[in-house]
């Protein structure tokens, strides 16, 4: 999947977040920040820590893939999160699909 906004990442963290069933309290404390950093990182915040971030991906199991831009899709993942990142953003904008 491809993220190419804060926004977008945003929407994927709390969307994730919600399908484990935890509320924004609890992922804090995994994470080691507080409950108004996920709020601002789950609005698009722009400003997050790299580090907070990859550590808030950590504790809600995803990981991230670096690859060229038009170069095939690893072959030798462990872990795939199938996320329609078009779903996502029509249910935060109130659109049904």
């Amino acid at each position: 999947m491809r993220i190419r906004t804060v926004p977008e990442l945003g929407l994927i963290l709390r969307e994730r977040r919600r399908k484990l069933g935890l509320g924004q309290r609890a992922l804090a404390a995994k994470v080691g920040v507080s409950r108004q950093w996920i709020v601002e990182v789950e609005q698009g915040k722009a400003r997050a820590a790299v580090g907070l971030v990859l550590r808030t991906l950590e504790a809600l199991g995803l990981e991230v893939d670096i690859e060229t831009a038009g170069s095939p899709a690893p072959t030798t993942s462990t872990t795939i999160v199938d996320i329609d990142l078009d779903a996502v953003i029509d249910k935060a904008r109130g659109r049904k699909r």
